[in-house]
């Protein structure tokens, strides 16, 4: 079996036999795999507390035919602060299930890698709220669902918008909204959707808007995400 060494985000780990785990990473040359860590629960073991949801880690690893083998584990980032609190924890976590559930196994993506790790390391050292909807938004472009905000999905009118509808992919005008299926959004979320999809995460950051115009881009994200994967996310609930 060939050995091979590469960097990535742990997704998720299950329970295998009495001692095991089967870890999911998310890496920057190989995509997605599934590997077992043996012993992992033992007490004692050598890696077992570095190969935890939200590690960044560097692994070696066995590759097998359906699940590789991992040998060695070293941490990049432990990311102690997205486990300590609540709040970070569970936004930590709607990002992971996102990537898990977008991903491809052993499809590189080096572009949503990247914008993982940078993910996770602003909100563990800047736990802004803006962090989450911004990621939601930005992975649903990199997926090629890139919201169309500045004119009406339905009939291409200039304004004003009221309304965000998931299946024709952005804003309705007002005489469109009332006969399509599209949820209320008000100027201020359509423009902070903009501003995040724009590019302008670090403004956002430094500049965020109230919390309820962040509660309504980031619902709608989650909306949009489960729109495109036809599928729940999970820990989205406890956002």
């Amino acid at each position: 079996m060939p050995l091979y060494r590469d960097n990535g985000v742990v997704l998720r780990t299950i329970k295998l036999g009495e001692t095991d785990r089967i870890v999911t990473v998310f890496t920057q040359g190989r995509g997605k795999i599934r590997a077992v860590a043996k012993g992992v629960r033992k007490p004692g073991s050598r890696f077992g507390a570095r190969l935890e949801p939200t590690s960044h880690v560097a692994v070696q690893c066995y590759e097998g035919r359906e699940l590789d083998v991992v040998t060695q584990v070293e941490s990049l980032d432990v990311f102690r602060s997205l486990r300590e609190g609540y709040g970070p924890l569970t936004h930590a976590l709607s990002m992971l299930e996102a990537i898990d559930q977008v991903s491809l196994e052993r499809e590189r993506n080096p572009a949503m890698y990247r914008m993982l790790v940078g993910a996770l390391r602003t909100l563990s050292t800047t736990p802004s709220p803006v962090v989450t909807p911004a990621f939601f938004w930005k992975l649903l472009s990199l997926e090629g669902f890139h919201p169309l905000l500045d004119t009406c999905a339905r009939c291409g009118a200039d304004g004003p918008f009221t309304a965000f509808d998931l299946a024709e992919g952005g804003v309705l005008c007002d005489d469109c909204a009332p006969h399509a299926g599209g949820r209320h959004v008000d100027d201020a979320a359509i423009a902070f959707l903009a501003r995040i999809v724009g590019g302008d995460v670090r403004g956002a950051l430094a500049d965020p808007p109230p919390p309820e115009v962040i509660g309504v881009v980031e619902r709608l994200g989650v909306s949009a995400l489960e729109y495109q994967l036809e599928r729940r996310l999970r820990s989205a609930s406890l956002l």
